[in-house]
């Protein structure tokens, strides 16, 4: 076990363990088909999600991430558009924990490093719950055309869906 302690400008002060090995060890109803540095390298959430948080990661993770340290840009975003919902959104909705202040992906991160937390279960839900917009896209796209409904492949990409394989 690998102790982790958080000092960023959401969290500080915050430690967590890690249980299992990176990658692995996975929930078996949780089979995401991105990693994070695959979804980071692609580009989410403008750029802005991970800029103070590299300290935590391992630094590969960051290599080609397309970030932006300033403020979102919808143009780092593999499908050039905005997809996300504000803070403030997620807060409002409750769907934002202490440990996570960040929301889903920042959970994502650490359990893939290999942390494992009572808000695994919920989290996982959510995360099963986004297969609706694969079915909208299945419904109302061709096969392969990237062009159809980029919002949705944009957040698809965001919960760790490769969207581009619809």
């Amino acid at each position: 076990m690998k102790e982790i302690t958080v000092n960023d400008k959401m969290q500080q002060g915050y430690t967590y363990l890690l249980t299992k090995p990176i990658g692995k060890c996975f929930d078996e109803r949780f089979f995401p088909e991105l990693t994070p540095t695959q979804i980071l390298e692609l580009g989410v959430f403008g750029g802005k999600y991970m800029t103070d948080c590299k300290d935590e990661f391992p630094v590969s993770w960051f290599k080609k991430a397309k970030l932006s340290p300033e403020k979102a840009d919808e143009n780092l975003n593999y499908f050039k558009i905005k997809a996300s919902k504000p803070l403030s959104y997620w807060i409002e909705k409750e769907w934002i924990h202490p440990q996570d202040p960040r929301g889903w992906f920042q959970w994502y991160c650490r359990y893939y490093m290999g942390r494992r937390s009572e808000d695994d279960e919920r989290q996982i839900k959510r995360w099963k719950a986004m297969t609706r917009h694969i079915g909208q896209l299945k419904k109302s796209c061709q096969q392969g055309d990237i062009s159809c409904r980029p919002r949705q492949r944009q957040a698809l990409l965001h919960w760790a869906y490769d969207s581009r394989k619809i």
